[in-house]
């Protein structure tokens, strides 16, 4: 069972990451810098609140699954976010909260918010925190090259991003851009020093209508951790985080849901 968990993750990986050649025409600056504006752009909802459910599984070989349910609320025109955790019973009534620029960890066993960051993992997983926010390609970030490349079926751009400034997770990124659609299909995150850290696959988008526009969200994204691992029958093996997302709504909700309090009456429930 844990080897076809573990297989069909790698599977989906593989099919999505296999690069092909590059393409000789031609992409000027302006261009890339106007399609990677629109990769990030498409990563935020600024007219409108978002409301999904979030099934978080981490993959650790040799030591099985380990399944997190979770309900995501952001407004993004005002920088706030809240997780609430519904699932496994162990962890119900955890919460995450982003508010004046800071994130706030609540645990009801001890009724205490504890501050924690963007960089911090999620549930212990191979996901960031900042992985569940809008994304910041185009103005965090410098294009050092761009290509047009294929990716399994999809032609892309590839960029090579140096951070502009020091506030972000990763310095070095390489982020496949669909030409069609501005919509990210891969990243890979690098250290100062060239060492690759996290590779994470985006396969498909669910189209999702709200406030008369429509919105591209990820139906499901898979990071692979090229840090954590574990030597298994010759091979090392990565650990994975598949994040599904489901149930994608976008209506704005009450101001309540983005402060402390909601949190803490959620967790009695």
């Amino acid at each position: 069972m844990k080897k076809r968990i573990i297989c069909r993750l790698s599977c989906a990986l593989l099919y999505l990451f296999a690069s092909t050649a590059v393409f000789s025409q031609a992409f000027s600056r302006a261009e890339a810098e106007k399609l990677l504006k629109t990769a990030e752009e498409s990563t935020a909802f600024y007219n409108i609140d978002f409301t999904g459910h979030y099934t978080v599984v981490q993959v650790k070989p040799g030591n099985g699954k380990y399944k997190t349910e979770a309900t995501m609320y952001r407004r993004d025109s005002q920088s706030k976010w809240t997780i609430l955790v519904n699932s496994p019973a162990a962890d119900k009534g955890k919460g995450y909260l982003q508010v004046d620029g800071k994130i706030w960890f609540f645990d009801p066993a001890d009724k205490r918010f504890t501050f924690t960051s963007a960089r911090e993992k999620f549930q212990g997983t191979n996901a960031n925190n900042s992985d569940f926010m809008p994304q910041k390609y185009y103005s965090s970030y410098s294009i050092e090259s761009a290509e047009e490349v294929t990716l399994s079926k999809f032609k892309c751009i590839l960029y090579n991003l140096k951070a502009k400034e020091n506030d972000v997770d990763y310095p070095v990124v390489k982020l496949w851009v669909t030409k069609e659609d501005g919509l990210v299909r891969k990243k890979e995150d690098y250290s100062s020093s060239g060492q690759l850290l996290r590779t994470t696959g985006i396969p498909s988008y669910q189209a999702v209508e709200g406030n008369g526009k429509k919105y591209s969200i990820p139906v499901s994204m898979v990071i692979l951790d090229n840090l954590r691992g574990k030597k298994i029958d010759g091979k090392v093996q990565y650990e994975q985080t598949q994040v599904t997302i489901t149930n994608p709504v976008f209506k704005n909700v009450d101001d309540n849901v983005y402060s402390k309090p909601f949190l803490e009456m959620m967790s009695v429930q």
